[in-house]
């Protein structure tokens, strides 16, 4: 969750002297956090201002998450306090394509609006209705690069919305709808002016980011005078021709990423794979409506490795499954011992309302999900001890995420932020080094999660 506010008392009567304040909390995923940059990006080059406090905003907007129950209960009670702390909220994002908003409006009918995500043109209607701009080309200043709810030297880029798999598990299609590739120039032309505003490494997204262009056919666009297919091989190709990291999120395994895989092992592209798989048992997968052959994926994963012998990959997986057995479970187990996955994280299966999932027999027992979820990360967490320790004594080239006293905070091309470890270099100099900063590193140490490392300094 991304929280741009601290809670306060109601808000002022608007001095109509000075310009309207936005308060805005984002919540979900990196997809959503792009779509909250947008609306940020847009208010501020309309000469709205960003309000960091309920007390100080002429009103709130709330991207909510409306993907699986819990989501949904922090989008209503951040709603919720929303209303009590500043009584004028504006809700957008997932949540808010629940039943066409009636969802988010019967449990909170005070709110002004409602809105489903990627409608950036009718988050700003609606804050035009209630507080009109009052542009200022002298005030209202934009950063190169717009709005980020990131750090400056790193930045979501999203590619498409919507997705076009059924997985029995999600509804993110019925949220977000079928799959909408952007036309490749504009996502190239964003990929330069974010670098060229100081970006370090873009972190590509999507629901499905290896269809994309899938919608379009992979038409012909135009860049540059140049003709480039809409496609991910080409796009990433590009982007990777940028001074900047380019990480792939959200994979789908289809037969094309052989040859992406091929962009990391030429350096095109940081050797970083991220693909949920979320299960091994056929059975369980073919439940899924996902691909039910684990065996192809691990000669696939062996094949990726031989291509690329640096990569590094990640997955996700859900336990039980509603007809999720123990001999399924333990498909899953052996699977993870045998793929050796460098990065993995682990849910218990939660319905979601209007997923397909909900109508399989024979649930799982919830003690009995976190018993598997427990033993799962339990095998995991000793893969992924034994691949870090396995690190100690080679030498990496490391992005700066933070400078404070306990030290350094890195990430290698193997680190994706926020979700996996970190590279420490714990000294008490910083050398003159800035946050976005590349270094070289030797790895000296591990933990569970993190390696520990010393600077390679240029004069040694």
């Amino acid at each position: 969750m991304t929280l741009n506010m601290n809670k306060a008392i109601s808000s002022k009567p608007r001095k109509t002297a000075t310009p309207a304040k936005i308060g805005f909390i984002s919540l979900g995923c990196p997809k959503a956090t792009v779509d909250s940059e947008r609306i940020l990006t847009q208010l501020r080059a309309e000469g709205y201002l960003i309000s960091p406090s309920y007390h100080e905003a002429d009103l709130v907007v709330v991207n909510t998450c409306g993907f699986i129950d819990a989501a949904v209960e922090e989008s209503l009670t951040t709603i919720s306090e929303a209303l009590h702390e500043n009584g004028k909220v504006i809700v957008t994002g997932c949540l808010g394509a629940k039943q066409d908003g009636q969802f988010v409006l019967q449990h909170h009918p005070q709110v002004l609006a409602v809105t489903g995500p990627n409608e950036l043109e009718r988050v700003m209607d609606n804050i035009h209705q209630h507080l009109p701009p009052e542009h200022d080309p002298f005030l209202d200043l934009v950063p190169a690069g717009g709005i980020k709810l990131t750090p400056r030297h790193y930045a979501y880029l999203k590619i498409a919305e919507g997705c076009n798999q059924s997985c029995s598990f999600c509804i993110i299609p019925s949220m977000r709808g079928k799959l909408v590739s952007r036309p490749i120039g504009s996502i190239l032309d964003e990929a330069h002016q974010l670098v060229e505003a100081g970006v370090r490494e873009l972190l590509i997204v999507s629901q499905d980011t290896a269809a994309y262009g899938v919608d379009t056919k992979y038409r012909t666009d135009f860049w540059q005078g140049k003709p480039l297919k809409t496609r991910i091989f080409e796009l990433a190709k590009h982007l990777g021709e940028l001074p900047a990291w380019i990480r792939l999120h959200y994979v789908y395994p289809y037969p094309h990423v052989d040859t992406l895989v091929e962009l990391m092992a030429e350096q095109i592209v940081v050797p970083y794979l991220d693909v949920p798989l979320q299960h091994a048992s056929p059975t369980v997968l073919k439940a899924m409506r996902r691909p039910a052959d684990s065996e192809n994926m691990l000669r696939r994963i062996e094949q990726w490795r031989t291509t690329c012998p640096e990569i590094t990959l990640r997955s996700t997986f859900i336990v039980g499954f509603p007809n999720e057995t123990e001999q399924d479970f333990q498909q899953l187990l052996d699977f993870i011992k045998i793929a050796q996955l460098d990065r993995v994280g682990a849910f218990a299966y939660s319905a979601v309302e209007g997923a397909t999932a909900n109508q399989l027999p024979a649930l799982v027992s919830e003690t009995e999900k976190q018993t598997r979820l427990q033993e799962f990360m339990r095998v995991q967490a000793e893969i992924s001890a034994a691949k870090l320790k396995q690190k100690i004594g080679q030498h990496c080239i490391v992005l700066i995420d933070e400078i404070n006293e306990d030290g350094i905070f890195a990430r290698s091309t193997a680190d994706a932020p926020e979700i996996d470890g970190n590279v420490i270099i714990p000294t008490q100099e910083d050398w003159g080094l800035q946050i976005g900063d590349f270094v070289e590193v030797e790895i000296t140490d591990a933990s569970d999660h993190d390696l520990y490392a010393e600077l390679i300094l240029e004069d040694e």
